[in-house]
């Protein structure tokens, strides 16, 4: 029997929020929709995040509301605190996201928090989500590395991703956020954080900023992980990583899933569509070495 591997598609909001130029809300809903035809199962649309902190999603509720949802698909946001929770519930949305990091320098110069903080901030999320029959995502940053305070010992990890999974998220990401780090690191701290929270309650989020993104997540697939963050056009990057290049492209993911016999349920060609055409619109090459491949070929 094939092997399912779940792509949680992080574009329209990962990929597109540090972008310089403001983008049309009308081009993130034609993204999302264009997306939500490829097969993908899971887009994470929009952040319902202070306009003061990330101008680029300042339209979030005009974008959920204007995507047309796909039965079977799911459209996660990303909420910071109870006040983005509430928009997100008036907006319709039915499964959101929460984030800390495992590294205290970044929590503090990202969000102003410490670990303990961030996760006092979405407690009340996870209870009035509960109540509502919102499922609830978390997301863990800086797992296998931070740009201030280097190495991050992997028992933080495994603390806060226990955590938020104790609180009741239904999945932990467990993201390379600056994408500094190697298969072998990639693997050991997998498999420490399942020793404590259960494989299939976990998902892998790397970087590409120095080429390692699909040797880690091959190795994180060989521990047993099926769920995968990936971004169209390999678009994001960390704004505080040096030479940040990107999530890892989700054409590159699912070509190589497809080569390993996994199934994702994606049209490749339908994607790599998308991802030129989310180019274009950023002016500027793909960042799929599957799609440069295709044009050049």
């Amino acid at each position: 029997m094939t092997e399912h591997v779940r792509i949680v598609e992080v574009g329209p909001r990962d990929g597109l929020q540090n972008e310089k130029s403001i983008i049309a809300a009308r081009d993130k809903i034609e993204l999302i929709n264009r997306l939500s035809e490829t097969g993908l199962a899971c887009i994470e649309a929009t952040s319902f995040v202070s306009p003061k902190w990330i101008p680029q999603l300042a339209d979030a509720a005009e974008v959920f509301a204007g995507i047309t949802r796909k039965p079977g698909v799911s459209y996660p946001v990303l909420v910071p605190n109870e006040q983005g929770f509430d928009r997100a519930l008036a907006a319709g949305a039915t499964e959101v996201a929460v984030f800390s990091a495992a590294s205290e320098a970044f929590n503090k110069k990202n969000i102003n928090a410490s670990i303990d903080e961030s996760i006092e901030r979405f407690k009340p999320i996870l209870l009035r989500a509960a109540s509502s029959g919102v499922k609830v995502r978390g997301y863990v940053s800086t797992v296998l590395g931070c740009p201030y305070q280097g190495d991050v010992p992997v028992a933080d990890v495994v603390r806060v991703a226990r955590r938020m999974h104790d609180l009741g998220c239904y999945e932990i990401s467990l993201g390379d956020t600056i994408g500094i780090g190697t298969p072998v690191k990639a693997r050991d701290m997998l498999r420490a954080v399942a020793d404590a929270v259960p494989m299939s309650a976990l998902a892998v989020h790397f970087h590409d900023t120095r080429g390692q993104a699909l040797a880690n997540i091959l190795a994180c697939l060989e521990e047993g992980v099926r769920v995968v963050d990936s971004a169209v056009s390999g678009t994001g990057g960390c704004p505080y990583a040096h030479g940040a290049s990107g999530n890892v492209a989700t054409e590159d993911v699912v070509y190589m899933l497809e080569g390993m016999g996994m199934d994702t349920g994606v049209d490749l060609a339908q994607l790599i569509d998308t991802g030129r055409w989310l180019s274009a619109l950023l002016g500027r090459a793909s960042g799929s070495k599957v799609t440069i491949a295709s044009d050049n070929a």
